[in-house]
């Protein structure tokens, strides 16, 4: 069961309408990396983990993602303003002026649908967190270049609180990993000497010892 919360989880505001820009956020509203596709994941995800504590922090984060999808489409929606005029985005998609009436829809900043081809689900924890930690990573670098191309202090601020939102969920993914990490998919990783063996193909120049590579560790959350 979820509930819904009337205020945002963080304020939104604008300094001043800028439809082109609110092209760009479309990208984390419908896109590929963005916080419909997130949500998605997780919860998607969640359905078949037995151990409680981990289930219940994929659908905590899960429900969190959509209220970040939330703040995006508000963020939208105030950039977009209120006159429906195709001419002030000078590139990327349209539809918000020809079909929606400035309505944020599930596209990305081209104009491509949403598609649950996004969404990751293997049923395998270890390679489920794996793919989480990487598709925060990817949310951040997204938010980043976000960050970049405005400067509208208002949309800066919420870019800055979603942005240090997927560093925390990154951080707990992290931890869970920690505690699954020889379980699944990972159960026999490194035992046989196969695992053990770096090709060096690249010849002048070695960097990285060989065997036994050091195995990966997440128990700094900034590593």
């Amino acid at each position: 069961m979820f509930k819904h919360e009337k205020n945002l989880l963080h304020e939104v505001k604008i300094d001043k309408v800028n439809p082109q820009y609110a092209v760009l956020m479309q990208e984390q509203l419908g896109g590929g990396n963005g916080e419909l596709k997130a949500a998605l994941q997780y919860l998607s995800q969640s359905f078949r983990i037995n151990n409680q504590e981990i289930k219940d922090l994929f659908l905590d984060i899960a429900a969190e993602e959509l209220s970040h999808m939330e703040m995006v489409a508000q963020t939208i929606n105030l950039l977009n303003g209120h006159n429906v005029d195709y001419q002030t985005v000078g590139t990327g998609e349209i539809e918000t002026h020809v079909l929606s009436g400035l309505s944020p829809v599930l596209t990305n900043s081209s104009g491509a649908p949403w598609s649950a081809n996004y969404v990751t689900v293997t049923g395998d924890l270890v390679a489920d967190l794996l793919s989480n930690i990487a598709s925060e990573q990817r949310a951040k670098v997204v938010y980043e270049y976000l960050y970049r191309q405005i400067n509208d202090k208002y949309v800066k601020q919420t870019i800055d609180f979603l942005l240090n939102r997927e560093e925390a969920h990154n951080a707990l993914f992290r931890e869970a990993l920690n505690k699954v990490k020889d379980t699944g998919s990972n159960r026999d990783f490194g035992v046989t000497e196969d695992s053990k063996l770096y090709f060096d193909l690249s010849t002048p120049g070695r960097f990285f010892e060989n065997p036994n590579p050091t195995a990966p560790s997440f128990t700094n959350p900034r590593q």
